[in-house]
């Protein structure tokens, strides 16, 4: 299997398979939540994702132990990005459709601008300002609608907190000073997302669960075993053989393909707003990786 040596010539074709991975994801998880409760269908996932990653690092002969240096970086992106973002976008998503949750989900470069000024000290500049604006601009045109739905709201509100979640644990990642590699400490992180998410779980959805038939269980297993860890291992491979700028453009078809998807699979209208909140959201981010 290749790893983190991988050649340019493959690398494009990883970046390809881990954005429809990643794209397919959103209505996956929306199909399976018809016969699961949110949470813990993202407990599951964060916990098929751990067994997923655990058995990868150790066929790759990678498996490591975290050191002490190591476990910042493992609560930080296993607590915010990996266990409070699953378990708030799975709840936002029960209110939400796929594709309007895949492009709010896709909002986090858009946060780490007005974020990183107090917490790194980095000042935007001018362009970055502008991609700010833009896409908030693109924010509201997608939210507007929902003000006189306080569910809808909620859900809206929701995806935005879990995407300005895994902001901070981005930011922490740029300031961390690395021993084992990101794809070492994946399993890890996502074990420390599935011991968060149990309990919170067992308050949250005392009665929920995820019922055992095709309807849940197959959406969960192609989630947690499949797409996520091999989205993961594929977007880290290519991320180190390509430029940062066909990366960064190639994460930004994610959001896009998943709207696209979500329409053809679930049926779900792309309506005026998704059109133009897209594309303004999109451009925004766009400005803002260019940095």
């Amino acid at each position: 299997m290749i790893d983190s040596t991988t050649q340019p010539r493959s690398a494009p074709a990883l970046l390809a398979l881990a954005v429809v991975l990643f794209a397919s994801v959103w209505p996956a998880m929306k199909f399976g939540l018809a016969e699961s409760s949110p949470v813990w269908f993202a407990t599951g996932r964060a916990g098929l994702s751990a067994v997923a990653g655990f058995a990868l690092v150790a066929a790759l002969g990678r498996l490591r132990l975290p050191g002490r240096w190591d476990w910042p970086i493992v609560l930080s992106i296993g607590g915010l990005q990996l266990g409070a973002y699953f378990g708030v976008c799975l709840v936002a998503l029960e209110q939400l459709p796929a594709g309007r949750s895949a492009l709010l989900g896709y909002t986090t470069p858009i946060w780490i601008l007005p974020l990183a000024w107090p917490l790194l000290g980095e000042r935007p500049r001018g362009r970055d300002l502008v991609g700010l604006l833009v896409g908030l601009t693109g924010i509201a045109v997608l939210v507007g609608p929902s003000l006189l739905d306080p569910a809808l709201l909620t859900g809206h509100v929701l995806m935005l907190i879990g995407s300005g979640l895994w902001a901070v644990a981005i930011l922490h990642t740029r300031g961390h000073r690395w021993h084992l590699t990101p794809l070492e400490l994946l399993p890890w992180q996502m074990l420390v997302a599935t011991l968060l998410l149990i309990p919170f779980a067992l308050w949250h959805e005392p009665q929920g669960g995820i019922a055992p038939t095709p309807t849940a269980l197959l959406p969960l297993a192609y989630v947690g075993l499949l797409a996520g860890p091999i989205a993961s291992w594929a977007s880290l491979s290519a991320a180190r053989a390509l430029p940062a700028s066909m990366t960064s453009l190639g994460f930004l078809m994610t959001p896009v393909l998943g709207v696209i998807i979500s329409a053809l699979w679930l049926g779900e209208a792309i309506g005026l707003d998704m059109l133009i909140g897209g594309a303004l959201i999109l451009t925004g981010v766009g400005v803002t990786l260019r940095r």
